[in-house]
């Protein structure tokens, strides 16, 4: 039996083709994940600015890659550009929002990335390992899952709506909410 035997039990059990998609996508069944209340979720974003490309300034200097945060700004711009014009010239978004999500958190937070595919967690933010999940203005759910074994010490939720604008919550882990399973799941409106 494979690993990925769970999608024909979804199927068998009346998902539909959308959940299986995200399960696929995750690589986890429903059945397995936590739930973060989206009440509290809301809560946590409550408050914090909308952001557009040109707003986000530098958290601060700071060594190894990018090798210029001046520069990594620019290429953030740049992409978020890119993506507005396809956009309005196509009514289709690019699927670059995972890594606008990080570089945003580059920028804003001082996310130090690990290399690319490292497990665990995306980087770290004053010494902490963090996990950083994107919403993007297209995510027909509003599910955001988080590997509950993953090393981690903080979650940093970037939203990104359908005008480009950003808002961002780093929360620690000991706040997330849920029961126990292979993930916490989020959900957000």
């Amino acid at each position: 039996m494979s690993d990925w035997e769970f999608l024909y039990e979804m199927h068998d059990r009346g998902y539909s083709a959308e959940d299986i998609a995200d399960a696929a996508a995750t690589g986890v069944a429903p059945w397995e994940w936590k739930y973060i209340d989206r009440e509290w979720a809301e809560k946590q974003l409550k408050g914090e600015p909308e952001e557009d490309a040109n707003s986000i300034a530098p958290a601060g200097k700071r060594d190894g890659f990018p090798f210029s945060i001046r520069e990594q700004v620019e290429v953030f711009r740049d992409l978020v550009d890119c993506a507005e014009r396809h956009f309005a010239n196509t009514g289709r978004y690019l699927q670059v929002w995972g890594e606008l999500g990080e570089i945003y958190a580059e920028i804003k937070f001082g996310l130090h990335r690990h290399v690319t595919h490292a497990p665990g967690s995306d980087g770290t933010i004053d010494g902490k390992l963090v996990e950083v999940k994107t919403i993007s203005p297209e995510k027909a759910s509003d599910i955001v899952l988080v590997k509950s074994q993953g090393n981690f010490e903080q979650l940093l939720i970037v939203r990104i709506d359908r005008d480009f604008q950003f808002r961002s919550k780093l929360i620690d882990r000991s706040e997330l909410k849920g029961g126990t399973g292979k993930h916490l799941r989020g959900r957000f409106a």
